[in-house]
């Protein structure tokens, strides 16, 4: 009698464990899921640099580019981009200004709403020119910001505010290839800036997030084709 009672608890105890695997290998086929959702990966064809395809608060990857600069006549990749957005945000922005698609193409009007919007959107910029320090790229940048933000206010310039957006980010600071930098603007017009992962500055201005997506959507782009394709991706919004 005893060893029967001692073969069922046996019988029970395996069967609790068979059931305790089972949840176990549940569980972690969700997360092995969950992992590769988000290691999905795009490729920049040209620098083979690679952007995740959505990111952990939800931003999803709309376009990829090069930021290039001509140094002696050469046209060289100082690095390689991706314009990130809140789709659902944006989608249900344009659709209540515009109601409909463009019948051809994006509009410049589509472009200047997504511009002038405080939508949540981010561009990570991935450096691909090995040697820079934090001085050569602050310079790169403010005269790109300089120029987007004097066409935004009449002419006017306006280098206290552009020097605002790398902080304190000290000169000698290097950013060998592959080195992150992240811009983003969040709802009220607050333009955040990460380097390497290190926040240096959060600046509450309209007018400046709206001159740095300028230099990527607006009349004269970094990168046309990556302008280009980011269209084409809000006409998928309606």
């Amino acid at each position: 009698m005893n060893k029967e009672n001692d073969l069922e608890t046996k019988v029970n105890e395996m069967k609790l464990d068979n059931q305790k695997d089972g949840k176990e290998r549940e569980t972690n086929a969700k997360v092995d899921d969950e992992e590769e959702e988000e290691v999905k990966m795009e490729v920049e064809a040209k620098t083979g640099v690679s952007f995740p395809v959505k990111l952990s608060d939800g931003k999803v990857l709309n376009s990829v580019g090069i930021r290039k600069k001509k140094i002696l006549a050469l046209g060289i990749n100082i690095y390689t981009f991706g314009i990130y957005a809140d789709n659902a945000a944006l989608g249900k922005l344009l659709v209540d200004k515009f109601t409909k698609a463009p019948e051809e193409k994006p509009t410049k009007e589509l472009y200047e709403a997504v511009i002038n919007s405080d939508v949540g959107m981010m561009v990570r910029l991935v450096i691909v020119f090995g040697g820079l320090t934090m001085s050569m790229v602050r310079k790169n940048f403010d005269e790109g910001l300089g120029s987007s933000i004097k066409k935004l206010n009449g002419g006017q310039k306006n280098d206290e505010l552009v020097n605002k957006v790398m902080g304190e980010a000290k000169d000698s600071i290097k950013l060998p290839s592959k080195s992150i930098i992240e811009i983003t603007r969040m709802p009220g017009y607050v333009l955040q800036t990460k380097i390497k992962d290190e926040l240096v500055s959060e600046v509450e201005s309209e007018l400046l997030c709206r001159a740095f997506f300028h230099m990527y959507l607006g009349d004269d782009p970094f990168d046309k084709e990556a302008k280009d394709k980011f269209g084409e991706r809000l006409l998928t919004f309606f």
